[in-house]
């Protein structure tokens, strides 16, 4: 298909069709990683030719990066919200923990795409975004921790970037394992997990 061709009918493809091959090809992404998917085997998930994929997009690479880059915008909305917001640093690191789970509960194939493959896509042109995304994420979370190792709401002795890499991997890693509509909310699992971290785990005497 020529590039004139894909550009017209990539423009005229449904909205909502587009939302449905896109949370297919996420599954896939996420199941089977992102160079070992083809567009055949999206076209053959989501009951179509693997030509007629190219109706909505123009390469699995863009499907990539849609399905990124609108994890990261509604990821963003919610952080920055928080930020905004004049929290504590306690309830800044719970708050931004919540929207966390709630993301991975809207999506959870993008955030494990996310976790696989954001090492290696920073070196191409096109998911510079990604490494803008590590370095405001990381800004967010080690500005809250030293702010409330400062203020004397969290522990002098803290080791404040191991405690943000052990923060960051254990909630995102959640994403192998949760399911949308299983016994537990993201809000619910949220407040475990933030019981743990914040509060540990042994009986209080």
């Amino acid at each position: 298909m020529s590039a004139a061709k894909k550009k017209t009918t990539t423009a005229n493809a449904s909205p909502e069709r587009r939302r449905e091959l896109l949370n297919t090809a996420a599954e896939v992404f996420a199941a089977h990683g992102y160079n070992a998917t083809t567009v055949r085997r999206i076209a053959d998930e989501a009951g179509m030719l693997a030509g007629s994929l190219y109706y909505h997009f123009d390469s699995k690479e863009s499907m990539l990066d849609e399905i990124l880059s609108s994890f990261l915008t509604e990821l963003w909305d919610g952080y920055d919200a928080v930020l905004a917001s004049g929290l504590g640093p306690r309830e800044t690191i719970e708050a931004l923990v919540t929207e966390s789970f709630r993301e991975i509960d809207r999506h959870r194939a993008a955030v494990a795409i996310y976790q696989k493959e954001s090492r290696h896509l920073t070196a191409l042109p096109r998911f510079g975004y990604l490494t803008d995304s590590q370095r405001k994420f990381e800004k967010a979370w080690l500005g809250t921790l030293e702010r409330g190792v400062a203020d004397g709401v969290f522990r002098v002795d803290l080791d404040i970037r191991l405690t943000y890499r052990f923060v960051r991997d254990t909630v995102w890693v959640a994403a192998s394992w949760y399911r949308p509509g299983g016994q537990h909310s993201p809000e619910e699992i949220a407040r475990q997990y933030l019981s743990m971290v914040l509060d540990g785990v042994a009986a209080r005497r």
